[in-house]
């Protein structure tokens, strides 16, 4: 059972529903976002000015949401016969071939000790409705885990190839003191070179990006929350 604007002595009896936003931090219970591309039932005029959101956008959002502890539940509006607009077909597609490469870090996972780091943890979380934000860049992580493996999804392709990850640099207290034993690439099945100091550890990309948005980085033998 789904609720809004539950009260605290309703917690653990409801999934509480945070409608068109998110949390603001790793919440212990499992809680859900639920929004849509656009208007909640079918608008002709969303459609015509091209006020969808995007799969980049979405995509932001829902590792947001999943590093948090949260589901989403994401509604595409229909058109009155029951079929959907080129439009969502094309967000369809940009989204699924995301989720296709990219899954692993999502399905099954549970949030890590720190749900991100970067700009975006001190600004307004990423929303699927009204002005955007600012998008996100390669400095804005968020992690996931599951079993030995933790998944630092990336904001956006650095132009540099490397990505340096803060929270898992060996001075970080969420480092522990385990060490990191491989980093693979979702999608490419490959170990990626990677170094590691007391500020960062720098993990260098391939010359070519798996995806067009958020991109997936499987470290496995890192600590575990």
């Amino acid at each position: 059972m789904n609720g809004k604007h539950i009260l605290p002595e309703h917690i653990g009896s409801f999934v509480e529903d945070i409608e068109r936003s998110t949390a603001n931090a790793i919440r212990p219970q499992p809680w859900q976002t639920d929004t849509c591309i656009g208007d909640w039932h079918y608008s002709r005029a969303v459609y015509e000015e091209n006020r969808y959101q995007t799969a980049p956008r979405i995509v932001s959002m829902l590792t947001d949401i999943v590093s948090k502890n949260g589901n989403l539940m994401l509604n595409l509006q229909l058109c009155g016969d029951g079929s959907v607009d080129d439009k969502e077909e094309a967000f369809i597609a940009d989204f699924t071939a995301w989720m296709d490469v990219n899954s692993e870090g999502i399905f099954a996972t549970r949030p890590w000790k720190v749900y991100g780091e970067g700009p975006s943890t001190t600004a307004p979380p990423p929303r699927a409705y009204g002005p955007p934000g600012p998008p996100y860049t390669a400095e804005n992580i968020r992690f996931t885990q599951k079993g030995d493996a933790v998944y630092a999804l990336v904001g956006a392709w650095p132009d540099s190839r490397v990505v340096k990850i803060k929270s898992l640099g060996a001075s970080s207290p969420h480092s522990g003191r385990a060490k990191v034993a491989n980093i693979s690439l979702l999608s490419f099945g490959v170990k990626l070179p990677w170094t590691q100091d007391e500020q960062a550890l720098s993990v260098n990309l391939p010359e070519r990006a798996p995806s067009q948005h958020v991109v997936n980085l499987k470290i496995n033998g890192s600590p575990t929350a």
